[in-house]
């Protein structure tokens, strides 16, 4: 079996100010992604939002169903979305074959049996990376190419937040049950996302963190607005915000992040905002 998981339990915040840098990480930190040959899962109990990867490279990788789900297929009761952050690959569903070139995403609804990812190259392979959560309705499966992005400019340099943010699987672009997806792009001289910070009690979120050069890292911040905490994140490697924290980062470097999110509304714009200057 290619298909492995682990899985995360949710945590208080009174809980979470006791913790030490290695328990902090051993909670919330995702390091074990894009595996090549192997399909890595981790089911987060945060609103059961499973983030993941599949590296194919000489042979395709099938999404197989994993035991905490108590299913007897993966979209049983759920929907998926995908972004490929490495070059040429394919995602064939229920034998419809879908093409993803790097920076292209792909809605999977619920109830799809057969989910298969495959590179076009063996040298350089396809890296997908996977969000899936719960669903109520079955939607109609959707490509999400660069054009069709809604795209957001944040920030600015003077403040050293000037980003890109494209949102791909969001109800605006596609019709989905709860999860969203998107990506953030630093600009040029600028090293904080998501500043000023926020929180949303209605959905918990995970960062994806990519395209930081191998000596670099972001130094991602997360808790409670006035019982803040911090952890170093490398290359491919994500982290579990929950509902009740902040999400922010700031880089040694450029890089990017695809952000994603389950919980109880679609809107977008629904949070709770931070001012600067009473973070603690």
């Amino acid at each position: 079996m290619k298909t492995q998981y682990t899985t995360r339990y949710a945590a208080s915040p009174q809980d979470v100010k006791s913790y030490d840098t290695t328990r902090l990480r051993e909670e919330f930190l995702i390091d074990n992604l894009m595996q090549a040959d192997k399909i890595e899962l981790v089911y987060s109990h945060y609103d059961r939002f499973i983030t993941g990867s599949a590296v194919p490279t000489v042979a395709p990788l099938k999404l197989e169903v994993i035991d905490a789900l108590k299913a007897d297929y993966f979209l049983a009761r759920r929907e998926l979305g995908i972004i490929n952050i490495g070059a040429a690959g394919t995602v064939t569903v229920d034998g419809i074959v879908y093409e993803l070139d790097n920076k292209e995403a792909l809605y999977v609804g619920q109830g799809n049996k057969e989910v298969i990812f495959s590179s076009k190259s063996v040298e350089n392979p396809a890296k997908f990376y996977l969000n899936s959560t719960p669903a109520h309705k079955a939607f109609p499966n959707k490509k999400i190419g660069i054009k069709d992005v809604e795209v957001v400019e944040l920030g600015a340099p003077e403040t050293a937040n000037a980003r890109t943010l494209r949102k791909y699987i969001v109800n605006s672009v596609v019709d989905v049950c709860q999860l969203q997806m998107g990506m953030t792009t630093l600009k040029s001289g600028s090293s904080w996302n998501t500043m000023p910070a926020h929180v949303h009690d209605r959905r918990m979120e995970v960062y994806f963190y990519f395209e930081v050069p191998e000596d670099q890292a972001v130094c991602h911040f997360m808790g409670q607005p006035q019982e803040t905490r911090h952890i170093w994140i490398g290359n491919n490697e994500a982290v579990i915000s929950p509902p009740w924290s902040i999400h922010s980062g700031s880089g040694t470097s450029s890089y990017t992040f695809i952000w994603g999110m389950a919980g109880e509304n679609l809107d977008y714009g629904d949070m709770d905002h931070c001012k600067i200057n009473e973070l603690k």
